[in-house]
């Protein structure tokens, strides 16, 4: 385990970007580390989701649903976050993690992750911005889901209206 090497890695996620050098020094040493061999699980579906989960080596492939109805839902690398919304609010693990290498990862509990914020109302605050902002482009692009979900409908309305006529 390498602190610089950790630092770095906690660097490329997108939600740790607003994070000084120093914070990210904080946070690395503070978090917990975590190894998992070659087929080992990481976390299971439905299980308590008590923080995020930073790859910073190996593999690790996403499923859900267990034994044959198991469905990948993804592979990812060093980098990537599991359970960002968990850093900040209570839930449960969606999926189901599985090792694909041996790997090594951060556990950040929400506990850590909320002092760190309370520690640093600066980077609270334009992760706040940013979560915001992401929640309005969501909000935008699912109105204009729903607006052709109407459209759908619209349409479908009319073709049952026009089979119906022509039954007559």
């Amino acid at each position: 385990m390498s602190l610089a090497r950790d630092i770095d890695v906690l660097r490329r996620v997108p939600l740790l970007s607003q994070f000084t050098e120093d914070q990210l020094r904080l946070l690395a040493f503070s978090a917990e580390t975590m190894q998992v061999s070659k087929g080992g699980t990481v976390f299971n579906e439905g299980e308590r989701a008590d923080g995020g989960i930073v790859l910073t080596i190996g593999k690790v492939q996403l499923e859900t649903g267990m034994g044959r109805d198991a469905r990948p839902q993804g592979t990812y690398g060093p980098g990537s976050l599991f359970g960002e919304n968990a850093l900040m609010t209570e839930g449960k693990r969606p999926a189901r993690a599985v090792a694909l290498e041996d790997c090594e990862l951060i556990r950040i509990r929400r506990a850590l992750f909320s002092r760190m914020l309370q520690e640093f109302p600066e980077t609270a605050r334009k992760l706040y911005v940013d979560k915001a902002n992401q929640f309005t482009s969501a909000a935008a692009a699912l109105a204009r889901v729903g607006r052709k979900l109407e459209e759908v409908e619209a349409l479908n309305e009319r073709h049952q209206q026009e089979v119906a006529s022509k039954r007559k």
